[in-house]
């Protein structure tokens, strides 16, 4: 059974924060509702809890705890042909405006991947979006960093959105939060929900408990 697209219709700008607020840029401020600031790689539900030290290195073996960032090439700068724009200047009638937001779309759905994470054994926190589901169990989804993204907000730049097929069926719903550990590989899917520049075969989906666990 496949999901049905439930993202709302939003103002043209408001999708725009919303587009660069995956990759973390808050310092691009482009108004309206951006995703949580507070929401962390190793704190995907938000708040005030502060993040925990960085990982430990890991055996032999194991699989690498990463964060969302990592997964952002360093020099990536989504907001550089849009610099120097007088988006004031436009309001959401304007034909600009819709121009504007179909391009930064372009530039949120090929966002590069960082090739230095391809074949890497991961695990990584982050929200389900159910794509594909059989027996009450999701066989099919797509991971995300913060909450609502791709049901109740756009979807991330495809560099931090990845494509999950575990290896049996999970029993988690949208937005249920887990982490994920398998093979992460730089590869592209296009799906109703939106584009993933990941995909990870999970040997393991488990509820998130809010620690390295």
């Amino acid at each position: 059974m496949r999901i049905a697209n439930k993202t709302p219709t939003i103002h043209a700008f408001a999708r725009l924060s919303l587009l660069l607020a995956g990759a973390g840029l808050a310092a691009v401020a482009w108004a309206a509702e951006p995703a949580p600031k507070d929401t962390t790689a190793t704190n995907p539900l938000g708040g005030k809890t502060a993040a925990p030290a960085a990982a430990a290195k890991p055996a032999v073996g194991q699989p690498r705890q990463i964060t969302w960032e990592e997964l952002v090439p360093k020099d990536w700068d989504p907001a550089k042909e849009f610099k120097g724009m007088d988006l004031s200047a436009l309001d959401d009638g304007d034909p600009r405006a819709n121009e504007l937001l179909m391009k930064m779309q372009e530039v949120s759905n090929n966002a590069p991947t960082n090739p230095a994470m391809n074949g890497a054994e991961i695990k990584i926190p982050g929200f389900i979006v159910p794509l594909e589901e059989a027996k009450g169990e999701v066989t099919e989804f797509l991971l995300v960093p913060y909450f609502g993204a791709c049901i109740h907000t756009p979807p991330p730049p495809a560099n931090q959105i990845l494509h999950v097929i575990p290896q049996k069926g999970a029993k988690f719903r949208a937005m249920d939060t887990v982490w994920v550990t398998g093979k992460l590989q730089t590869k592209r899917n296009d799906s109703m929900m939106g584009v993933s520049g990941y995909h990870v075969s999970a040997s393991s989906v488990t509820k998130y408990t809010g620690g390295a666990k």
